[in-house]
Order: structure tokens, then sequence, then C-alpha cells
């Protein structure tokens, strides 16, 4: 705890002084966040850091596994979404998920969790997921199975975006764009998933940059 506490010190003398207009500005004006960012709880993603956005860009939403329960399943993630889409206007939503996830970790081996009663609960709303990799990818074993999880997880939780009727409707009118990312921890890249090529590309990367891996799944 006096780690944190120096830090909210170093905070305060430092990065707070230097932005003290945008955060009197923001507390004035309000927030209008231009993209909702849904990502999991793991400590090692951080949006902002990853980002480098600002305080007030980003409309943050974190739970295990970048879940997106669906419309039918009330909860502080439907809520979340509801309100960046209809009241603060978000033009972007990213979900991002990440190697080495636990949760993915744990939907293909949901044994693991059987003591956990809540995190299974939870984690069986990704349990398609798990059937997909068994029908599509059972030839990979180890990191490149779990790889694999992450990244139908991040298509499905998009699937599951687009059955929001509010989120339907502004996509139809060209008002919001929807994007799926995969954070490499150990490398500090981010893999975008790319409809025209089913694949997830490397973001900021020259052409010739290899993706991530081939997916037959569009968002």
């Amino acid at each position: 705890m006096q780690k944190l506490v120096h830090g909210l010190h170093a905070f305060q003398a430092g990065y707070f002084a230097k932005h003290q207009q945008l955060f009197e500005q923001l507390a004035s004006a309000g927030q209008r966040p231009e993209t909702l960012f849904i990502t999991c709880c793991d400590s090692r993603v951080v949006p902002n850091l990853i980002t480098q956005a600002a305080p007030g860009e980003l409309f943050i939403v974190r739970n295990i596994g970048n879940i997106v329960p669906g419309p039918d399943l009330p909860g502080s993630t439907s809520a979340a979404i509801e309100y960046a889409v209809e009241v603060l206007e978000v033009e972007n939503i990213v979900i991002c998920g990440h190697t080495q996830c636990g949760a993915m970790e744990a939907v293909l081996n949901p044994g693991g969790v059987e003591h956990l009663p809540s995190v299974r609960r939870w984690i069986a709303r990704a349990d398609p997921v798990r059937s997909f990799i068994a029908e599509r990818y059972s030839h990979l074993t180890g990191e490149a199975r779990l790889t694999a999880a992450v990244e139908e997880n991040v298509l499905a939780q998009l699937e599951n975006l687009r059955d929001f009727d509010f989120v339907a409707k502004r996509l139809e009118a060209g008002q919001l764009h929807i994007s799926g990312w995969v954070y490499h921890i150990g490398r500090g890249e981010v893999y975008d998933f790319d409809p025209s090529l089913g694949e997830f590309t490397l973001l900021a990367s020259a052409p010739e940059t290899g993706a991530a891996g081939s997916r037959n799944r569009k968002t």
C-alpha cells in the first residue's frame, strides 16, 4: 500500500501538475471519450499505457476474459456498453484480448476453476470458444492453442456486441466502428482483426509484416 501512496504523491506533483488545465477541463465539461475499450482484468493489460491515451479519451470496461455477455444478460458490462453508446455516443468500440490469458486457459480447461464458482459461471459464457477450438484447432497445443482461443474469443465477443440493437443501429448508420484486438504482452504488440483478410494483422506494421494468424471468421 505504501508504494501506491508514493505513486499518488508522484502523480500529483508530476503528471497532474503538468496537465492541471486538462483535469480542470475534464472536471468542468465532463467526459466525452471517443472509444469504449473492453478488455480483461489482467493486471498486465493497461489500456491507457498501451494506447498512450490521455485521461478522458477511453471509457474502459474490464472483466475476466473481456466477455460481452449479450443484451439478454443484464449486468455491469451490458450497462456500460449501453451508457457508452447511447449517452456518451462513442465513435469506436475496441474489444481487446491478450496473450497468456488465464480466463481462456480456464475456458479450455474448465476443471481448473471448479473450486471458483463465480469464475466458472462467468467464463461459461465463452464455452462456444472451447467447442470451436476443439473443432478447428485440434492440431494446436500449448501456447499456440491458447492464443487461438484468445483470438477466437475476441471474434465471438464482437458478434455478441452486434446483438445489442443500439450497437447494430449505429453500425448500420456508419456512426460506430468496432475493432477486435489482441495484445501480445511479451512483445508490446497489438494485432487487429482485418475482416477483409480474415486475419489478425500487426497494427502500425509494414505491409510485409506477418499476421498473428488466419481466421476464417469475419466481424
